[in-house]
């Protein structure tokens, strides 16, 4: 990770190796934070950030998930994010606002605890930077969506996707993916999952799965390209059977997936419409499709 000069803290512009917690907060020793991941795209008409609302709508929603009360309102964090671009000086970065009970108390009841919010960005390349991914099923399942507040990007769900990831290393497999607890397909550790069959797409519905920005964004752009988007229950075998197939995220953005449990699927990765879809997101992403420049906010 290459830092940058400046996080913004609890309300103050701190240098980059002085932003620091107690060791007995809260959030460290149970996971009771929220955290949200955007990118900024350096575009000919300057740094724009990819739905910068949209995500701090979610961030105030994984808040409210949590009870925890945020000094600070998701209009604010937005102005503050491009503040904090500004200072930075960056033309394209990844973006990581933070939140998490701070010291205080000890014990399970974080609501006497100070809520620390804090917002960082450096650059940062491809999550995946492959040309495809070849991905095996986890042994672990998608958390369950009655033991949590699934929809809701909280930090301590991310142990699930932590063993996920772990579990691939130093194989011949470059990403997991999740099943539910009724054995359909769910989601990778840290994106969502679509396949392509006979030009239409199809993707795992709300419920199990963290319904991802960036997934609703493709979605808006296949329907707009005349495709059909269907979000239905998927198994393993109706995947293996696809087309083509690809996951989507902010540090994913579009990958394309080649091969499920050692199956290729039936076209090459990238194929031919996940290319043509990848396309057009990063035309939006990066400023060059006008019609979706209702999907940046510029860093003036």
């Amino acid at each position: 990770m290459e830092p940058t000069q400046w996080i913004w803290m609890n309300g103050a512009f701190i240098p980059w190796n002085e932003a620091r917690v107690h060791v007995l907060s809260h959030g460290l020793h149970y996971g009771s934070s929220i955290f949200e991941g955007l990118r900024a795209y350096k575009t000919d008409r300057g740094t724009a950030i990819f739905r910068l609302k949209e995500h701090m709508d979610r961030f105030e929603y994984s808040a409210q998930a949590i009870q925890m009360k945020l000094p600070y309102s998701s209009e604010e964090l937005s102005s503050i994010t491009l503040e904090l671009l500004k200072r930075n000086k960056v033309e394209a970065c990844y973006i990581r606002p933070h939140a998490s009970f701070g010291y205080g108390v000890m014990g399970l009841n974080p609501s006497a605890a100070p809520v620390d919010v804090t917002i960082a960005c450096w650059p940062w390349g491809a999550y995946l930077p492959i040309s495809s991914a070849n991905i095996k099923i986890s042994k672990y399942i998608r958390i369950h969506p009655r033991s949590t507040v699934a929809d809701a990007k909280i930090g301590g769900h991310y142990v699930n996707s932590i063993l996920a990831v772990q579990e691939v290393q130093g194989t011949q497999y470059h990403e997991a993916l999740f099943l539910d607890y009724e054995g359909n397909i769910a989601e990778g550790p840290g994106a969502n999952f679509f396949i392509i069959k006979d030009r239409q797409l199809f993707t795992p519905p709300s419920g199990t799965i963290l319904p991802g920005i960036t997934r609703a964004s493709v979605i808006e752009i296949a329907r707009d390209k005349g495709f059909t988007v269907t979000e239905k229950q998927l198994s393993v075998a109706e995947a293996q059977d696809a087309d083509e197939a690809f996951f989507t995220g902010t540090a994913a953005e579009m990958t394309p997936i080649g091969s499920l449990e050692d199956k290729p699927l039936r076209h090459s990765a990238p194929g031919p419409i996940t290319s043509e879809l990848k396309q057009a997101y990063l035309d939006a992403a990066y400023g060059r499709s006008p019609h979706y420049d209702k999907f940046l906010t510029f860093v003036s």
